[in-house]
C-alpha cells in the first residue's frame, strides 16, 4: 500500500529491493560431558579456551578423561566448546567414602544398587540403609522403600523402582536429587526390573580402600540427563551453536567398573538419538579400550550394530603424555582430539573437506598398531582407524559415518548438509508471514541461489557450473493452491556434494614408445 500524501512537498521513501544474504552457520563448536575437579554441575558452560576451562573446572583428575579431551580439542585447532560437568569427580579425598552394595532379592550374588555416603571417612560409616517392601495390597513386585539413617536423622523414600517410565519413582533420580546423606548408583545387570529390586534388610556402610579413580558412581541415565532440567548430554539442546558431541568419561566409567557395556551402549545410543533429533550436530564415539582389531570388529558387528549418519567411531585409543605423571605416557579416548581436527579442517579447508589424513597433534603413539590388511576389515564397517606412518606421524585414516546408506557414507557429506540446512534455516526467517505469491518465490530462489553459489565456489559442491552443482525450485508447481491454503511455502533444493577421494587408483602399464595409442 502506498503512503498518503496530503500536502505538497518532497517525500523520500525507502524501498527494500536488495537481497537478504544468508550467512553461513558455524560448524566448529564441540560439546563435552564428563567429570571435572570443580565447577558448576549439570550446567552447560561456554568455554572459549583452555585457560577458561581450568578457571571454571580445574585441571586434570586421576582416572578422568574430560580435561584431557578438552585439552586435545584446543591443541588440535578447536576454538570454542561447551562443557557439562557430571556429579562427582572432585579431587580425591584424603579418606575414602563409605559404601554398601545391595544384593538383588532374586539373585543375592548379583549386586543391585551401590550406596555411597556423601561424607568421607568415619562420618560416612555412621550411615545405614534399610530396604523394606511398601505396605498395602497389590504392591508391584519391583517397588521398594529405602530408609536412610545417621544418628537421629532419617530419610524415607517410598515406592521406588528401577523403572524410567513416566510417573515412576526411579530410585536414582529420586534419591540423588533429595538425599543429603547418600548417593546411589544402579548396577546394570541382565535382570528384569522386578528381579533387580534389592533384598529387604538392614545394610551398614563401610569405609573401603582408596580407589585409583576419583570418579563417582553414576548410571547411564544420569549421563544422558534431562533436557528440561538441563542435565547430562540432553542439556545441550539449549546450545544452538553446538555441532559436535563427545562423552570421553563414558569409557572412564567403563574402565573403573562403574558402568557395564550395556550402559556404554545406552549412552552412545542416546548421543546418536540426540544428534538425530537436533539435526545440526554430529556424535564422535569412542571404542572400548584394550581391544585388538578382531575384537573391535566383533564389538561393532554383534554388540552395537549402530546405523546412523549422525555419528562416527574411532579406533584405537591414542597415547599422550601423562599430565599427572613423571614423563610417562597414558592412553586416552580420541574423541576430543578428533573434534579438534574437525574444527581445524573446517577452518583451513571448509566443512566439505573430509576430516582425515590429518596429523593428531599431541599424540605420541597409538594403543594398538593397525596394519593395512586389518583396516581392510574395519573400514567397510564404519570404524575409522588411527594409524602410524613412518615419517608422516600419527594420522586419522578414515572418514566414514556409521550409516549403511551409501549416500551418507562420509562424515564431510553429512556435516556439509548440516551446515547448509542450518544456514538456510537461520537466514530465511524473514519469509515467515510474507505474502505467499510469485514475488516471494522469486526472492527465495534468488537468496538461496546466491548462498549456494558461494558454497559451490568453495569447492563444497560438485560441478563445473552452479547449475550442475545445485538447483532451487520454488514456483507454482511446488506451491499449488492446496499447499498455499495450508499456509505453507515449499522450496525444493538439490545439492551435488563433493565426495572424498578415499581410494586413489593409478593404472600403470607398459607402453612401447612410438606405438599407436587409443584416444
Amino acid at each position: 500500500m502506498s503512503p498518503e500524501y496530503l500536502s505538497p512537498g518532497v517525500y523520500v521513501e525507502e524501498v527494500d529491493k536488495g537481497t537478504k544474504p544468508i550467512e553461513g552457520a558455524g560448524t566448529a563448536c564441540a560439546a563435552f560431558v564428563g567429570f571435572a575437579e570443580e565447577g558448576p554441575v549439570n550446567q552447560p558452560t561456554f568455554i572459549p579456551n583452555w585457560t577458561e576451562f581450568v578457571n571454571n573446572f580445574g585441571g586434570f583428575i586421576k582416572g578422568g578423561y574430560l580435561a584431557q579431551a578438552v585439552y586435545g580439542y584446543f591443541q588440535n585447532g578447536g576454538g570454542r566448546c561447551y562443557v557439562t560437568r557430571l556429579p562427582g569427580g572432585e579431587a580425591e579425598q584424603a579418606e575414602p567414602k563409605a559404601v554398601a552394595a545391595l544384593p538383588s532379592h532374586a539373585q543375592p550374588s548379583i549386586e543391585s544398587l551401590t550406596i555411597t555416603a556423601l561424607e568421607a571417612g568415619p562420618a560416612g560409616a555412621e550411615v545405614s540403609v534399610e530396604v523394606a517392601k511398601p505396605g498395602g495390597e497389590d504392591v508391584p513386585e519391583d517397588q521398594f522403600n529405602l530408609i536412610v539413617r545417621r544418628g537421629a536423622t532419617e530419610e524415607v523414600f517410598e515406592n521406588l523402582s528401577f523403572s524410567k517410565a513416566k510417573g515412576a519413582r526411579n530410585v536414582v533420580d529420586v534419591v540423588n536429587k533429595q538425599s543429603k546423606l547418600i548417593r546411589v548408583a544402579e548396577k546394570e545387570a541382565a535382570l528384569s526390573m522386578a528381579e533387580r529390586a534389592p533384598s529387604p534388610g538392614q545394610y551398614a556402610l563401610a569405609v573401603g580402600e582408596a580407589k585409583a579413580t576419583a570418579l563417582a558412581p553414576i548410571s547411564s541415565g544420569e549421563i544422558v540427563g534431562d533436557a528440561a532440567e538441563r542435565t547430562g548430554l540432553s542439556g545441550f539442546e539449549i546450545a544452538d551453536d553446538v555441532t559436535m558431541l563427545c562423552c570421553p568419561d563414558l569409557m572412564a566409567l567403563y574402565q573403573g567398573g562403574a558402568i557395564s557395556m550395556e550402559g556404554v551402549k545406552a549412552v552412545q545410543l542416546a548421543m546418536i538419538a540426540h544428534c538425530e533429533n537436533m539435526k545440526d550436530r554430529f556424535a564422535i564415539l569412542d571404542c572400548p579400550p584394550g581391544l585388538n582389531p578382531q575384537q573391535i570388529k566383533d564389538w561393532r558387528m554383534t554388540e552395537t550394530g549402530y546405523d546412523t549418519k549422525y555419528g562416527a567411531l574411532y579406533y584405537p585409543w591414542i597415547r599422550v603424555a601423562n599430565p599427572l605423571g613423571n614423563g610417562e605416557s597414558i592412553v586416552v579416548p580420541p574423541c576430543g582430539y578428533m573434534a579438534g581436527i574437525y574444527a581445524r579442517s573446517d577452518t583451513e579447508r571448509g566443512v566439505h573437506k573430509a576430516p582425515a589424513n590429518e596429523v593428531i597433534r599431541g599424540a605420541m603413539g597409538v594403543e594398538t598398531l593397525i596394519t593395512k590388511s586389518e583396516q581392510d576389515i574395519l573400514n567397510p564397517i564404519g570404524i575409522n582407524c588411527i594409524r602410524t606412518f613412518p615419517g608422516r606421524g600419527i594420522r586419522v585414516w578414515g572418514a566414514r559415518t556409521l550409516s549403511s546408506d551409501a549416500s551418507w557414507r562420509y562424515i564431510n557429506v553429512r556435516r556439509l548438509f548440516n551446515f547448509v540446512e542450518k544456514s538456510i534455516q537461520m537466514g530465511t526467517q524473514w519469509i515467515v508471514f510474507e505474502p505467499n505469491d510469485p514475488d516471494l518465490w522469486a526472492r527465495i530462489r534468488r537468496d538461496i541461489g546466491a548462498f549456494l553459489t558461494n558454497v559451490w565456489r568453495t569447492g563444497a559442491l560438485f560441478g563445473a557450473t552452479p547449475a550442475q552443482a545445485f538447483y532451487v525450485k520454488c514456483d507454482e508447481e511446488t506451491n499449488p493452491p492446496e499447499v498455499r491454503d495450508l499456509g505453507q511455502v515449499i522450496i525444493e533444493i538439490g545439492l551435488a556434494p563433493s565426495k572424498p577421494a578415499e581410494f586413489v587408483i593409478f593404472r600403470i602399464s607398459q607402453w612401447a614408445s612410438g606405438s599407436e595409442t587409443s584416444e
